[in-house]
Formats: C-alpha cells, sequence, structure tokens
C-alpha cells in the first residue's frame, strides 16, 4: 500500500492518521521530495479521469491563470501540470499493488476500504 501526498496537506495528515490508528501499513511518496513520474500518472489516468485527479477546487490550481487552466483539456495536459505543479493532484492517492484505491480523505471512504 502507498499513500501519495504532501506531508503538510491536513487532508493527507487525517487520512496517515487513521491508517496508522487502524494498524494499516502503507509507504508515504512526498510529490514534494520525489515528484511523480509520468508513467506513473499515466497509469493513474488510465484508472482514474484526469478532472478527478486534478484538483480544481485547491489553491495551486486557483492559482494558474486562466490561460494555463484552459491548457488543462486532456491526459497529456493533466499530465505537464501534474509534473510541473505536484500540489494540483487531489490528495491523498491511496494505491495498492497498482491501483488506485481512493482520491482525498473521508473516515467513511477509509472505513468501507479497509471494512473498519
Amino acid at each position: 500500500m502507498k499513500l501519495y501526498g504532501i506531508p503538510n496537506c491536513n487532508t493527507v495528515k487525517k487520512a496517515r492518521t487513521w491508517l496508522d490508528e487502524h494498524g494499516v501499513a502503507y509507504e508515504f511518496h512526498d510529490f514534494k521530495k520525489s515528484g511523480i513520474s509520468e508513467e506513473t500518472l499515466k497509469h493513474w489516468l488510465s484508472q482514474v479521469e484526469w478532472e478527478k485527479l486534478v484538483n480544481r477546487a485547491g489553491m495551486t490550481w486557483r492559482g494558474l491563470s486562466e490561460a494555463e487552466k484552459a491548457a488543462v483539456t486532456d491526459d497529456a495536459s493533466a499530465i505537464r501540470l501534474m509534473q510541473e505543479k505536484t500540489s494540483v493532484i487531489k490528495r491523498p492517492v491511496l494505491v495498492k499493488d497498482e491501483q488506485v484505491l481512493n482520491l482525498g480523505f473521508t473516515e467513511a471512504a477509509y472505513a468501507k476500504l479497509f471494512n473498519a
């Protein structure tokens, strides 16, 4: 199990706390320190639409110019943006055996995933 995110993100903190409290083992991948590969993003986008993976409600997206926002129209342009600005990726991304299990965090979603 791998949890992708940014350590100071409140939603990521909540997810990590929940996983720790429920004894779920995971490896944490810090977007800021390690970035994200094009291959990983392509694999995720084979499972999840780019509109769900790009957090268009977040501060990073809102800080983009209208031209930058308008340029994101498909997987390729979304990948370019996500690699340049990893903070625009919906966080956290929970992955097991290369399958995206969940984007973001809610206690209800994690409880359902882990039968907790």
